[in-house]
């Protein structure tokens, strides 16, 4: 079996479940944002009194608080996750329900404080502005327009950015909600791939970066990656992230 061949086996057979990044170590790197979403998250968790988290994935990042609220709740869609979940929130007390992406979430109106979400892939702000108490606050911290769009581009050729990624547009849909928009950054941060078995894995991991892929019907294009990683050292992308806080009204806007 050439080198090709043996890293397309590795890459096309590591587990994809939950949001653990840790096989990655030594094979690509991504730059964090400068502003730090697990101690934003972590301080405001310490005086919240009821707090949701959105799209938890496998419940990695908000297993990481120091101190939960008495009232700690996750919603995730994806079925493979739902049990690690489960099993990182549960010292925490947290509890994790099945609601699917584009669906409303199973909570009474004003139930939380505080609302986080990382890295969701459909956010309703509406439904937002519903769970969250007057003067609640909803934290996040989203996927930027444009994010890895060097390595869409060289499985799929040149791309548009659609409306709804854009970072002015999500903002407009937080305000439309009724939500106060009081915090937004942005950041672009370099992603480095020293093989194509991490790009594999990275692919079968974070799915909508190439949509449909699999091995099979990328191989030509992951050979021709091979290639150049092998040439270059290296293949470097950039990853978009932004960073939005925002408040429900304590009083109802007047019409």
């Amino acid at each position: 079996m050439d080198d090709f061949e043996r890293l397309v086996a590795e890459g096309a057979s590591v587990p994809v479940d939950g949001w653990d990044f840790s096989w990655f170590e030594g094979r690509a790197t991504e730059e964090r944002p400068p502003w730090g979403y697990l101690r934003l998250i972590s301080e405001r968790m310490a005086t919240a009194h009821a707090a949701l988290d959105i799209q938890t994935g496998g419940g990695e990042v908000l297993a990481k608080i120091p101190a939960a609220p008495p009232v700690l709740a996750a919603t995730e869609a994806w079925p493979p996750n739902l049990a690690i979940a489960r099993t990182n929130l549960a010292p925490l007390g947290g509890t994790v329900e099945h609601v699917a992406e584009d669906a409303p979430l199973p909570f009474p109106d004003a139930s939380f404080d505080l609302v986080v979400s990382r890295h969701p892939t459909v956010t309703d702000w509406t439904e937002i502005a519903r769970v969250l108490t007057p003067g609640g606050t909803f934290l996040s911290q989203q996927i930027g327009a444009g994010t890895n769009i060097e390595l869409t581009s060289f499985f799929k050729g040149p791309q548009e950015i659609p409306e709804h990624w854009l970072t002015g547009y999500r903002v407009a849909r937080a305000e439309a909600a009724g939500l106060e928009v009081r915090d937004v950054r942005e950041a672009t941060l370099r992603v480095v791939f020293h093989d194509v078995a991490a790009v594999i894995v990275f692919l079968r991991k974070v799915i909508w970066t190439v949509d449909a892929f699999s091995v099979e019907r990328y191989r030509e294009r992951l050979a021709d990656l091979h290639r150049r990683i092998r040439r270059d050292g290296s293949f470097v992308s950039h990853a978009q992230r932004f960073l939005i806080e925002a408040r429900k009204p304590v009083t109802a806007r007047r019409s």
